[in-house]
């Protein structure tokens, strides 16, 4: 009875992998992510993080170092684990210079708040993008700020979470207590981003997502980007500490509109499927099977073609052919 029961489990996880990545529904992504302009929205929002978030770290730093031990260039080099030239740069981008103090100024303050709302812009517009809005723009500054204020507390929960159940390199156990909160601060972010335009449900695919995509980014940064920030350290100095964190940026930016674009397109197939509109099993196998002849296909047309190539002189090293 177990071993049926296991099969049947197996089966069904087998129809609903083939159904969810047939090529059909693949290519509805693909097209999604090129209909946002994919890489230049995960730029945009790389370089408009960059610029908001390192001076909000260094200031956060200074403020709450008065109350508290608290340094921000400790924090990134314990959270990633860095060493050598990538912690010393690091240290030396977010850390005020010895013997000397810090203070924001009324243009400080003005540029600082430019920056955070140009971040709030930037991630409104991937939500209005993806779900095809009109813009609002300034319009929508109210929710902006709430956003942030949403994004500095979700920042707090995460920093509370790591510190308490960080336990060994990676941090598996605390990255996996992140996935419910990511993914409920992405929920919350779209209905707040697109001026409550989106209803929570439809948002949900996306929030599931790119959280669970997030916890795997996070690890597989863990062990690159120590690597990343040693080998731009060591060539550029502070300035590769902002190369490897713009780098950083990128790919976690990267994640966050594919995973849009990806539940964009899962919401649309569950619609679809209330409506009875889901494609049969015959179906699916049918466009598995054209792509399964199709790379057949060009992979004996592939051999074929390497067969032909005339074996190389050893003198030479050109094909052994005869002229005509």
């Amino acid at each position: 009875m177990e071993d049926r029961t296991a099969s049947i489990n197996r089966e069904r996880l087998v129809r609903t992998l083939t159904f969810w990545l047939r090529p059909a529904f693949a290519l509805r992504v693909v097209n999604r992510f090129q209909k946002i302009v994919g890489f230049d929205r995960s730029m945009a929002l790389a370089s408009s993080a960059l610029t908001a978030l390192v001076p909000l770290s260094v200031l956060i730093g200074v403020v709450s170092g008065s109350f508290v031990d608290y340094d921000v260039a400790d924090r990134i080099i314990d959270r990633y684990h860095l060493t050598g030239a990538g912690a010393t740069a690091v240290g030396s981008l977010f850390s005020p210079t010895e013997g000397t103090g810090a203070s924001v100024g009324v243009f400080g303050a003005v540029f600082l708040m430019i920056s955070v709302l140009s971040f709030a812009r930037a991630a409104q517009r991937l939500i209005e993008q993806t779900w095809e809005l009109a813009p609002l723009s300034v319009r929508n500054t109210r929710n902006g700020l709430m956003w942030i204020l949403g994004l500095t507390g979700y920042a707090l929960c995460t920093a509370a979470l790591t510190a308490f159940l960080d336990g060994g390199e990676l941090g598996l156990v605390a990255k996996v207590c992140e996935v419910p909160v990511t993914a409920a601060f992405l929920v919350w972010s779209g209905r707040v981003l697109s001026a409550k335009r989106v209803a929570w449900s439809d948002l949900l695919p996306f929030g599931i997502t790119a959280a669970v995509l997030s916890v795997v980014y996070a690890v597989g940064a863990a062990v690159y980007l120590p690597r990343l920030f040693n080998s731009y350290a060591t060539r550029y100095g502070v300035v590769g500490a902002v190369f490897a964190m713009i780098s950083a940026l990128f790919a976690a930016m990267l994640v966050m509109v594919g995973s849009s674009a990806l539940g964009r397109e899962v919401r649309d197939e569950l619609t679809r499927i209330r409506q009875g509109h889901r494609p049969s099993d015959h179906e699916v196998r049918r466009q598995w099977d054209s792509v399964m002849e199709q790379t057949r296909s060009r992979w004996h047309t592939a051999r074929e073609q390497i067969s032909r190539r005339p074996p190389k002189d050893p003198g030479t090293g050109t094909g052994t052919g005869t002229d005509s």
